[in-house]
């Protein structure tokens, strides 16, 4: 498996970029999974003074022998390995937004580089390679474009022969592409998985991140693993201010979300437990996907072998425990953000974080994007398993993590 990451690496031709120590202000989202992370990551991403990622930091990690499986039995990391291996493959994902669109190789070489973290095995061969270019060039030529009619036009060019993989990309739904499906299996059957699905895709309007960005930008990291390994951005850079959100969600809304998650064909396989030899028996997934005895989705807990005989909703439960009873147990400063909050009044909950980070102006878009979702979003949709997601919140340790978020058991106000 190393000598493929390796592979994988070199295709990707990341230059080393010696720019740790210049970096001054990050800002990292810490939250539990489905907690709407995904959505305040891009309406402060859109700001001109913050830098950040096309999706997570996740894939990066094994291509520089980071996380479980190689540094650790979960996804909690203490002293990273390589890291300015690590740096370096953020630095050259790293964007800034831009009125126009980058020069068209600049653009192009994000794209090769996403593809291979993506599905690693369509594009490692030579001739592979030459195709991909071939199609890439051929989506762009001659036309003018907007962000999403470049993503369609580039997805449907590199995937001509199998269609079918569209349907794994974030935002791409459609009911041209549902009568593709998801390829021969149903779901996600990747032999080697480096980016989780539902796949990100390069945002075209943005530059390329510089040295003098280090000094000058605010870089904005989020991963719901985050939890479990703070301290690793101070790793990364060490003369940097570091400034935590704390983002949470109510548990019933939560474990809704989490639980559809791990039920989904096609997203969220975040580990190949197949790899460590390693059969999950958690009932109401297991025995209920034909991917359930093999992949463990979302975040990776230090207790997860705990939960590999569970109920699939005490699985759940125990990642939204498990991340915020990590965050809190930190220490770190940080400013305390409800979803809910955000969700009831954007406008001041915006004016809170730019306060936080030192950013003037922040503003919502004309309309919040639906991001990383498995159906479209509801008021209260945790009442379709209403009656087992009341009894969860019986249990005193979630009680007692509600009324530390500062929630209320009352159901009526869990929107």
């Amino acid at each position: 498996m190393n000598d493929v990451f390796k592979t994988i690496a070199g295709l990707r031709e990341v230059a080393h970029a010696p720019w740790r120590l210049e970096v001054r202000r990050v800002a990292v989202i810490l939250s539990n999974s489905r907690s709407g992370s995904s959505l305040i990551k891009h309406v402060l991403a859109e700001h001109p003074d913050v830098a950040s990622l096309d999706g997570e930091m996740e894939p990066y990690l094994p291509l520089t022998h980071n996380g479980f499986g190689m540094n650790s039995d979960s996804d909690a990391i203490d002293a990273l390995a390589q890291p300015d291996a690590l740096a370096d493959n953020l630095f050259a994902d790293l964007t800034v937004p831009s009125p126009g669109l980058p020069p068209w190789e600049q653009l192009k070489m994000r794209w090769r580089r996403r593809l291979l973290l993506q599905f690693p095995l369509c594009f490692i061969e030579a001739a592979q390679q030459r195709k991909l270019d071939a199609a890439l060039d051929e989506a762009m030529r001659g036309k003018q474009h907007t962000d999403a009619t470049l993503h369609r036009a580039i997805l449907t060019a590199v995937f001509r022969d199998e269609p079918w993989r569209m349907n794994f990309y974030d935002m791409q739904s459609s009911s041209s592409l549902r009568d593709f499906g998801l390829g021969a299996s149903g779901y996600y059957d990747e032999p080697l998985k480096i980016e989780e699905p539902p796949f990100v895709l390069p945002r075209s309007f943005r530059r390329e991140f510089t040295i003098d960005d280090a000094a000058h930008k605010v870089l904005l990291f989020k991963s719901p693993s985050d939890a479990y390994r703070i301290g690793i951005h101070e790793q990364l850079f060490p003369r940097a201010d570091i400034q935590y959100i704390h983002l949470s969600r109510g548990y019933a809304q939560s474990v809704n979300g989490l639980m559809d998650g791990w039920l989904s064909p096609k997203g969220f396989f975040a580990q190949d437990l197949a790899r460590t030899g390693t059969a999950l028996r958690i009932r109401g997934y297991s025995d209920a996907t034909p991917f359930g005895q093999r992949w463990w989705k979302f975040d990776l807990p230090p207790n997860w072998r705990q939960c590999t005989q569970s109920t699939l909703g005490d699985v759940c439960l125990n990642q939204w425990l498990a991340s915020h009873e990590a965050i809190l147990a930190s220490r770190v400063p940080m400013l305390r953000l409800g979803f809910e909050q955000f969700m009831e009044r954007p406008a001041a909950q915006l004016e809170r974080i730019g306060a936080w980070l030192g950013l003037s102006d922040l503003s919502l878009p004309a309309r919040l994007p639906v991001t990383m979702a498995t159906d479209i979003p509801t008021a209260q949709r945790w009442r379709k398993r209403e009656q087992a997601l009341l009894d969860m919140g019986r249990r005193p340790p979630v009680r007692a993590m509600m009324e530390r978020l500062g929630y209320t058991m009352d159901p009526e106000s869990w929107t």
